[in-house]
């Protein structure tokens, strides 16, 4: 029996993807189209990993260039702005999933494991009227893979009882390295790795 779910944030509680789309071609804006269209099909399908591992994919494998931490950092911040000033809009927020977190945040331990940047996720939680449903809401830099790790060492949660919803094969990965449940949400072609009957 599920006791405690770790929901990833973007396509699974907040439909996020063309904002984050805007929000790429946004800071690369100087660069040219079909190098970006390359970053965005590549965000597209890696929707677990974190804006600063597809910074340093678009310079290092898409413009074959060096990028140094700092210059990340710096992006980075730029797109998180963007993210603050337009993903607060509560007509983002997918419906069936905040309906099921309100309904039972009471009947299960929530916590939310993400990929988008940790203070830009508490913010939007907070402006949002999310943050009391979930007991801790972790994001990167840090991996998914290690902020699930952490959690479950933190709260010493049973892995048979513990499973996390997600809409990405980094989500997927980051549940089975972990040896908890994984639940696909919004993408059939993550269905085969279910681990557990979808009960929502």
């Amino acid at each position: 029996m599920i006791k405690n779910i770790l929901w990833d944030f973007d396509g699974v509680i907040l439909d996020s993807m063309k904002v984050r789309d805007f929000g790429f071609r946004e800071i690369f804006k100087d660069f040219s189209s079909n190098q970006v269209d390359n970053l965005i099909a590549f965000h597209r399908l890696n929707g677990g990993l974190s804006r600063y591992v597809k910074i340093q994919y678009f310079y290092e494998t898409i413009l074959e260039k060096p990028i140094t931490q700092i210059e990340i950092s710096s992006y980075a911040n730029r797109f998180s702005k963007i993210m603050r000033d337009t993903l607060t809009d509560k007509k983002n927020l997918i419906k069936e999933s905040v309906s099921f977190i309100d309904k039972n945040y009471k009947n299960y331990n929530f916590h939310i494991v993400s990929g988008s940047d940790q203070e830009e996720l508490r913010f939007l939680c907070n402006e949002l009227n999310l943050s009391d449903f979930f007991i801790s809401i972790h994001g990167s830099p840090t991996a998914k893979n290690i902020l699930v790790k952490e959690l479950l060492n933190q709260e010493k949660y049973s892995l048979e009882e513990t499973c996390l919803i997600g809409d990405s094969f980094n989500d997927y990965e980051a549940a089975k390295i972990n040896k908890i449940n994984f639940l696909a949400f919004n993408n059939p072609d993550l269905d085969k790795y279910n681990s557990i009957k979808p009960f929502y």
